[in-house]
């Protein structure tokens, strides 16, 4: 899976500076049932694949309190603790569930009910805490900037649990995606050591977000990062170039993602030990500085359209 003058990327990325994660980590949510709703349909599958990833060399795995909601973190927990000393559980909290069909395309409720006031923000904390098994969570994430609330006051809350020590780090998320300005002012608030946002080789709107991660050591995690599987497509827009590095679509997808920024450190998804594995494999395609820019090309000339948060 070699191609002529390869770039090199750096496998790790040091979030907050203290915390060395291996950049291709894992994405929990689809260890749910339909609707991202309650448990999965296979809880033991879902504990091997849990387990098989930390084989395979993950150390960053991304949850929240909302998956289930509570079921994801509890399966955590059951699958890995006691935790190997090198893991890294990001979790995030500060957004509403109401059933199954809450994030449903064309569901005509809201895709996305942030609440930001302090003390439920205060108590979803605790209540992570608990289900992870942990006396404090290394990355925190306010799932989603509540209009409502001003942010002084759902970061203050934050700090102040990382005052108690109850969370090592706060980072920040956003559906689809968080802007430059309102992670400019949230910084002025509170250290901001990671941002969450809408991110793949073909939804690249969070662009100028990415290079002010850049510009300030903040680790950027790009969610939908194969674009909800539009990118995986074994017959799709990246077949071709897949077959030429014995590569899946997905495999390709996630290279790109490694060798574009530094800073990103993925968690692609999956509820299949099959697609983990395969999925942890993209990390052995080197692509050059032709060949990004052909994928680059090929995406944005496709006229693909992408799903966002909120969409019909």
């Amino acid at each position: 899976m070699t191609t002529m003058s390869p770039l090199v990327f750096s496998p790790t990325f040091s979030i907050g500076k203290d915390l060395t994660v291996r950049r291709l980590g894992y994405g929990a949510i689809h260890l749910t049932g339909p609707g991202y709703w309650g448990p999965p349909a296979d809880p033991d599958e879902a504990v091997r694949l849990l387990r098989r990833a930390v084989d395979l060399g993950v150390n960053f795995i991304d949850t929240a309190d909302s998956y289930g909601p509570d079921t994801n973190e509890q399966l955590i927990r059951q699958a890995l603790h006691p935790y190997p000393d090198d893991l890294v559980i990001a979790t995030k909290g500060g957004m509403l569930r109401s059933g199954p069909q809450d994030w449903s395309r064309g569901n005509p409720r809201p895709y996305i009910v942030p609440c930001g006031r302090p003390e439920y923000l205060r108590q979803q904390v605790e209540m992570s805490l608990r289900n992870l098994g942990l006396e404090r969570i290394d990355l925190y994430e306010l799932h989603s900037i509540d209009p409502a609330v001003p942010l002084a006051d759902q970061l203050g809350a934050l700090a102040r649990l990382q005052e108690e020590g109850k969370i090592r780090h706060i980072g920040l998320s956003g559906q689809p995606g968080v802007v430059v300005d309102q992670l400019a002012e949230a910084r002025g608030i509170v250290d901001i050591v990671a941002v969450e946002n809408l991110y793949n080789l073909a939804d690249r709107s969070s662009e100028d977000v990415l290079r002010y991660a850049e510009q300030h050591d903040i680790a950027f995690i790009p969610f939908f990062p194969l674009g909800l599987g539009a990118l995986a497509k074994p017959d799709g827009i990246l077949a071709r170039v897949a077959r030429r590095h014995q590569a899946t679509p997905a495999q390709l997808a996630i290279a790109w993602l490694l060798h574009h920024s530094p800073n990103l450190v993925l968690i692609p998804g999956t509820s299949s030990v099959a697609h983990l594995e395969e999925n942890m494999q993209a990390t052995g395609i080197s692509l050059g500085e032709t060949e990004i820019k052909e994928l680059t090309d090929i995406v944005d000339s496709s006229g693909i359209l992408m799903w966002r948060p909120g969409a019909a």
